[in-house]
C-alpha cells in the first residue's frame, strides 16, 4: 500500500472523492507522525494503482504534499 499525504485537509477530501469516482480503492487514515504533514489525514492506496493515482492527481491540480511508501519502519516519498 502506498500513502498520499497532504498539507490541507481540503486536498485529502477532494483526492479521496477523486480516486473514488475512478473506483480505485482507498482508506483515509491519520498521517504517520514520522511524515511531516500539515494535514492530520492522509490516503492510503494500493500501489498497482501509482500510475492512475498519480495522473489524476497532476491533471487535477491536487496539492499533495508526496506519495509515500513504507521501508522498513521509515516512509519514502515515491518522487525523491
Amino acid at each position: 500500500m502506498l500513502l498520499i499525504a497532504f498539507d490541507s485537509t481540503q486536498q485529502a477530501l477532494r483526492a479521496e472523492m477523486l480516486l473514488e469516482y475512478a473506483d480505485i480503492e482507498n482508506d483515509m487514515r491519520p498521517t504517520p507522525k514520522e511524515i511531516t504533514a500539515g494535514c492530520a489525514l492522509s490516503l492510503e492506496f494500493p500501489k498497482e494503482e501509482y500510475k492512475r493515482v498519480k495522473q489524476i492527481i497532476e491533471e487535477e491540480r491536487v496539492e499533495v504534499r508526496g506519495i509515500f511508501f513504507k521501508k522498513d519502519d521509515q516512509y519514502v516519498n515515491m518522487d525523491a
